[in-house]
């Protein structure tokens, strides 16, 4: 489908708004993207700095289902962009990838800048102009687009907008959440941004915990919610709380959780390949005149963070009492009382509802204004799934933002 009379706009050069600009421009659209940040992909090649978890390899469904509540309403979009088509995109890009142990994909360097790299070279060459450090700030009354520049303030005019400005976290890489107010303004009802894949925060630890253990790292671990089955991974124990992968797992329910009840207990199994008589008959061995911590270490080897813990958080006289013990180290609850701020977030919750948006991803109030990306109502757990659903709706924008050039084209 081609256009090639039609100009657009796209106000944000994340992941979904870098995939329009490819759509659109291999469809012969002029395409002007437009980001408040010095350069773009800031957030993008951020999080490629500990390994560029690109995407996931797991079967469809399952990989659908990671996205919730929102997996129907996404389900169209990654269907069009499935993770393996994915990878093939990067694979044209001259990046290789492969399939860890746990199916996340990575580029083979595990790095996000060459990837970027070839991606922005790209789009270049087929036309995109880039337009750095300027940020939206709304709609001037004769309804071009308002931004402020290097140079001032600057209105530009545009058959199409596309609007894919990122969540509320890490405001210093441009997804502050500014665009909320605007779009408010606009009579555009929005979700409120909460953080997601996040840490959270306990009753207190004590200083002793604090001081000995704050960063310390608890691997081969499970933790559930109540009702839940039980996740393993791993976390780390913060001066004010609990996060790390296997939090940010379970961080939508313990999120909801708080919110319906004022806190969220997770129950922490400390030796999950450990059954309760297996700990029990462990126990059973005479302790002597070892100390507590020796002899829980001898026996089951619990030390360091995972027997701090639990020094901290079992009621003293379960020590007196084997059987008791063994099923306090199988469930030992962590009160989590709130979310830690947004801003320290790796993504958000919220935004624009899918129910303000038509099949194409154009605001129903807004003719010829699409939204994409993480600004979009739906959320994921790490893992590829951000970045997926991100690539999948730019690309689904941008696809229906040609159907209705095309259309209010041949309607003139």
């Amino acid at each position: 489908m081609r256009t090639p009379e039609s100009r657009v706009a796209i106000i944000g050069g994340g992941p979904a708004g870098l995939m329009a600009a490819e759509v659109l421009s291999q469809a012969g659209v002029a395409v002007d993207l437009y980001d408040g940040m010095p350069s773009v992909g800031r957030k993008f090649l951020l999080a490629g700095v500990g390994g560029m978890n690109i995407t996931h390899s797991e079967a469809f469904e399952p990989f659908l289902a990671r996205y919730r509540e929102r997996a129907t309403a996404l389900r169209p979009q990654l269907e069009s962009f499935t993770p393996e088509q994915l990878r093939e995109w990067i694979h044209g890009l001259g990046i290789d990838t492969f399939v860890g142990s746990s199916g996340r994909v990575f580029p083979t360097d595990m790095k996000a800048a060459p990837l970027l790299r070839a991606w922005l070279r790209r789009l270049r060459d087929a036309g995109v102009r880039i337009h750095t450090r300027h940020r939206w700030l709304g709609w001037h009354a004769d309804g071009t687009l308002k931004l402020i520049s290097p140079d001032g303030d600057i209105s530009v005019s545009a058959d199409a907008v596309l609007l894919a400005l990122g969540g509320g976290s890490w405001a210093r890489l441009g997804s502050d959440g500014a665009w909320v107010a605007l779009l408010e303004q606009r009579g555009i009802a929005i979700a409120a941004l909460r953080p997601a894949n996040c840490g959270f925060e306990v009753q207190g630890w004590s200083q002793y915990l604090q001081d000995k253990f704050a960063g310390a790292p608890l691997k081969t671990v499970s933790l559930a919610l109540a009702g839940a089955a039980p996740r393993r991974g791993e976390f780390v124990v913060t001066a004010n709380g609990i996060e790390g992968s296997l939090v940010y797992a379970l961080s939508a329910e313990i999120r909801q959780a708080i919110e319906q009840n004022g806190r969220a207990t997770v129950m922490l199994d400390l030796l999950p390949d450990h059954s309760p008589d297996k700990i029990v008959r462990a126990l059973a061995k005479p302790r002597g005149s070892q100390s507590m911590a020796k002899y829980l270490k001898r026996q089951l080897g619990l030390d360091g963070v995972k027997a701090g813990l639990l020094r901290e958080l079992a009621p003293a006289e379960a020590f007196d009492d084997s059987q008791r013990l063994a099923n306090v180290i199988k469930a030992l609850p962590i009160i989590l009382l709130r979310a830690r701020p947004l801003d320290e977030a790796i993504s958000s919750a919220g935004g624009v509802p899918f129910e303000a948006l038509d099949e194409r991803l154009m605001l129903h109030q807004l003719p010829g204004v699409f939204c994409a990306g993480e600004m979009l109502d739906w959320e994921a757990p790490t893992g590829g799934y951000l970045l997926t659903g991100c690539f999948a709706s730019g690309r689904a924008a941008a696809v229906g933002m040609l159907g209705w050039l095309a259309d209010r084209s041949s309607s003139r």
